[in-house]
């Protein structure tokens, strides 16, 4: 009986802990959206490659090689550094695989330090328990991990047979949130696990999303009909998907442009294990100016610069930072790059 009380007690102050942080979380979060509606002058949201390298081949993926080493935690300070003086509101990691980074959690650390909110997304391979009390310790506030099937296939092996056992760890132990994404139109064997991904994932408690496969430049692939259909069954399970935003994306699953604002380059900024400065992470090639030399002149140019890829595009990440500003701010310069950019330098 006094066992039974102690394990009690024992997830009652876990339980606690972890409402009180996603309160607080969720308090940052708002000020970030007030934040971003009364100025246009910072950067909403960062992505930044400490690791090209991924463990993983997914064949959809145009992200990540085998050979890269991990950028030197020291420069990846001073590059998160220098996004805190933008006045960041949110940084998220990515690759690659940035689990395999041997410092990811000092640089977490710098991050929500540096008063941003932190982000990470990963294939979850490498997340064991250990990992996620070090990632609980280090701050972090957001996670998305991609699933694309119930069992591994040759197109992808990011998938819920492998990963359950994980995802049931996190579901008890993480003070973070989780967000489940799957990928459609990539190829893979079975496209209805979409749905079963996105119901394991409701029940235990994580939010899920659906992305919709694109070419090396972000470009629409558009979806077949019965991928439409589960793309729809997702999109309405969505917790907090909001009337514009889910036009938008059904537009895209049906193969339709879209006329929006894309703020990449000001609102969104794609900074590479090299340091550059890139529209996303499909528009590698421009404007590829150093993150140090960047300005807040180069942010306010790109603001107001109009993208020739956004009609088609499918970086559903930019699209929502984009919503911020959708009815303010006419965009009156053309963009003077080609639609896809140059192959990444690697």
């Amino acid at each position: 009986m006094v066992s039974g009380q102690v394990t009690v007690m024992f997830i009652s102050k876990k339980a606690l802990k972890r409402g009180v942080r996603s309160s607080y979380r969720r308090l940052r979060e708002l000020r970030m959206i007030a934040k971003g509606l009364l100025s246009t002058k910072h950067p909403v949201l960062a992505h930044i490659v400490p690791m090209r390298r991924c463990n993983l081949s997914c064949t959809y993926c145009n992200e990540f090689d085998k050979v890269s080493t991990p950028v030197p935690t020291e420069e990846m300070f001073r590059r998160i550094d220098r996004l805190a003086s933008f006045g960041t509101t949110i940084v998220t990691i990515s690759g690659g695989e940035p689990l395999l980074h041997p410092d990811l959690d000092r640089l977490i650390q710098r991050i929500r330090r540096r008063g941003m909110l932190a982000g990470l997304i990963t294939n979850a391979y490498l997340l064991g328990p250990d990992r996620v009390e070090r990632l609980n310790r280090a701050g972090l506030d957001h996670m998305q991990i991609s699933i694309d099937n119930v069992i591994p296939d040759d197109v992808s092996k990011k998938s819920l047979k492998v990963l359950d056992r994980k995802l049931r760890h996190l579901a008890a132990h993480a003070e973070f949130g989780v967000n489940i994404n799957s990928v459609l139109g990539a190829g893979t064997r079975n496209p209805e696990d979409a749905l079963t991904i996105s119901k394991r994932a409701a029940e235990l408690g994580f939010t899920s999303t659906v992305g919709i496969i694109h070419d090396g430049g972000g470009q629409l692939r558009p979806l077949a009909d019965n991928e439409q259909a589960i793309f729809r069954q997702i999109m309405a399970r969505g917790r907090r998907s909001y009337s514009r935003f889910k036009q938008f994306q059904e537009n895209i699953a049906r193969g339709r442009p879209n006329d929006w604002r894309c703020r990449a380059g000001a609102r969104y900024l794609y900074v590479c294990e090299n340091g550059l400065v890139h529209y996303c992470s499909q528009q590698r090639g421009y404007p590829a100016v150093s993150l140090y030399e960047y300005t807040r002149e180069d942010m306010e140019r790109e603001f107001h610069t109009r993208k020739l890829c956004a009609p088609f595009c499918t970086v559903s990440c930019v699209q929502q930072v984009a919503m911020l500003d959708n009815r303010r701010a006419p965009q009156t310069r053309q963009e003077r790059v080609p639609l896809t950019a140059p192959e990444f330098e690697r």
